[in-house]
């Protein structure tokens, strides 16, 4: 049974959900106007047959006069065309209503999604390394289609169903006082049916949305990691993983078929009851002549329709149960805050000199667990610095902090002076140009992977950015040369077309400093010796921070920073720490001494 606190919960998330649709009150205003003409028409056709059999048919005998006959039936058929005028007027009403409202609905769905949408693009990057990508996916995509029938069909059917029942209850009521109290006296048993089969579809309802977000998240994934799969004969594990998860939705959508199946054939008892307790005590009226036939042909019809609303009110609650699911989903995730703030007003600068300073930084990705502990360090304007260190030693993290895809917990970060969180943060990372080690590629062409759809970067740009970076030749070679097709994640380019990729796509809107993280790990020698020639060029005139295991592409930095277990170890020049005999001695030895 639902609580005080959960209705107030489902309230609230239904207020919410509304206020989408609050734009287009003219839309639904005019809906609802029709849906009110489609209802009237639909409730007086039974009136109207009631009307000719008791008024005019019980009229007719075999031995009326032809003139008198003549006048009933052409008051029959005045009746018949105003009935043939409800049937006509109800399909026209029903047509209108549903091609504005369908409209309605994917214009709320549109708006809805490229909200969610905008919103996830505006998080920190704290927030996607917590949440599996096909949890994402779920709640922008399926979560958000899981709202169309509640717009397109729920508000309206609850408003169709509502005005259906009072209608049929006062028409009821006013022919027959005695018949209307004996069919809603059906009422109350239909209520605790439907009360008791909404709290346990809800419950179906929650465990499906759980399970299904599994099952993205699994099929997401296992499908971008595939080669690792195949790779280590995966594929039974992974596939028993899968089948556990779909047969755990198809135990719960057994589940859902299993109550509708039980409580549809219920209420479809109690209407048989009902009919049957009307033809009892209707008929013996009849008998008796205190019920006329066409009264009692009205009930029925009546009767008919009067479960029918109950029955659509029921299965509407479906929807609104999945829909509100749905919803909470949705705005769970739109009620994620960013953990870096932009400032209102920030510092606008055009170019930067690139002189970084790090004063005493702690950071951490989760609660205490430091990842950097009190770093400080100075990085003039045009120096060329790389940090080393093991594998967890904090040197990623650093570059990330410069980027200010995280904001430090103690200490400060400075970029000419001014704290970067003075900065406008777009500004910032337009400034400061990255190369990670993992390469992405998006599905399009070879300039739209360098461009990235950046106004302010053409193609000229990307060509020379190419020709910089010593991608120019293997971009020529391609089919279509930078019109080349690029597959989802660059499969079709290796390791080190990819790389050089990526740094064409960072040099090209020529920023004012550069990162480099790992960009030289898992290539061949000779795309190695492309990588530092590109390096040397692009490190002209620009602060460049690099973050490398192989020694040999950073040995000629200014300044070599060793970092152990979070904090600065060593600091100098290649040979300065070579002839300490410390932490980088070991890692240089350890490639070069073999």
């Amino acid at each position: 049974m639902i609580n005080k606190r959960g209705q107030l919960i489902n309230t609230k998330v239904m207020g919410r959900l509304l206020r989408y649709a609050y734009p287009h009150w003219r839309s639904f205003f005019l809906v609802f106007g029709l849906i009110l003409l489609m209802t009237i028409t639909s409730l007086a056709q039974p009136r109207l047959v009631q009307w000719i059999i008791d008024n005019h048919l019980v009229n007719l005998s075999p031995g009326m006069e032809e003139g008198a006959v003549r006048q009933e039936l052409f008051q029959i058929g005045i009746i018949a065309l105003t009935y043939l005028g409800t049937v006509l007027i109800n399909f026209g009403s029903n047509y209108a209503h549903f091609w504005v409202l369908n409209k309605t609905g994917q214009t709320i769905l549109l708006n809805l999604r490229q909200e969610v949408y905008d919103h996830v693009m505006s998080l920190s990057m704290s927030f996607f390394d917590t949440n599996p990508l096909g949890n994402l996916v779920t709640r922008i995509t399926n979560d958000t289609e899981n709202l169309n029938e509640m717009f397109t069909s729920v508000l309206t059917s609850l408003f169709q169903n509502i005005v259906s029942i009072i209608g049929i209850i006062l028409i009821m009521l006013t022919m027959n006082f005695r018949l209307g109290l004996m069919v809603l006296a059906l009422t109350p048993a239909i209520l605790i049916i439907s009360f008791v089969f909404r709290n346990i579809i809800q419950k179906v309802y929650e465990e499906q949305r759980r399970i299904l977000s599994k099952i993205n998240n699994h099929l997401s994934e296992n499908l971008s990691g595939m080669n690792v799969i195949q790779m280590f004969h995966q594929e039974e594990k992974v596939y028993q993983e899968f089948d556990k998860a779909d047969r755990d939705y198809l135990r719960e959508s057994q589940r859902e078929v299993k109550y509708f199946a039980t409580y549809r054939p219920a209420v479809e008892l109690i209407r048989s009851l009902g009919i049957a307790l009307l033809l009892w005590y209707g008929g013996g009226g009849f008998i008796r002549e205190t019920i006329t036939f066409g009264i009692l042909y009205a009930y029925i019809e009546y009767i008919q329709r009067f479960f029918h609303p109950i029955l659509s009110l029921a299965e509407t609650y479906n929807v609104i149960q999945s829909a509100l699911t749905s919803s909470r989903r949705i705005f769970s995730l739109m009620d994620e805050k960013r953990t870096v703030i932009n400032q209102t007003d920030p510092i606008q600068v055009d170019r930067l000199m690139g002189k970084v300073e790090f004063d005493h930084v702690w950071f951490a990705y989760k609660g205490e667990e430091w990842v950097l502990k009190d770093v400080s360090f100075i990085i003039e304007p045009g120096e060329f610095v790389a940090f080393v260190g093991s594998t967890g030693a904090g040197k990623s993290s650093i570059m990330h902090l410069i980027s200010r895809f995280y904001d430090i917990q103690r200490g400060s970060i400075r970029i000419d002076g001014i704290d970067i969180k003075n900065f406008d943060e777009q500004q910032l990372r337009q400034a400061v140009g990255v190369v990670q080690q993992d390469v992405f590629l998006f599905g399009g062409t070879v300039e739209e992977n360098i461009t990235l759809g950046r106004e302010y970067v053409s193609r000229d740009d990307a060509i020379q950015a190419s020709k910089l970076v010593n991608a120019e030749t293997f971009i020529r070679r391609l089919p279509g040369g930078y019109e080349a097709p690029v597959m989802e994640r660059g499969a079709t380019f290796s390791a080190g077309q990819r790389q050089l990729l990526s740094y064409a796509r960072t040099v090209a809107a020529d920023p004012s400093m550069l990162i480099l993280d790992e960009a030289t790990a898992n290539i061949d020698t000779e795309t190695e010796l492309l990588i530092q020639d590109a390096i040397i060029k692009m490190s002209r005139n620009r602060t460049t921070i690099a973050v490398a295991h192989r020694i040999s592409t950073i040995a000629d930095a200014d300044k070599i920073i060793v970092m152990h277990h979070g904090e600065i170890a060593e600091e100098g020049t290649k040979d300065q720490l070579l002839e300490q005999d410390g932490i980088f001695r070991v890692l240089y030895e350890l490639q070069f001494d073999r």
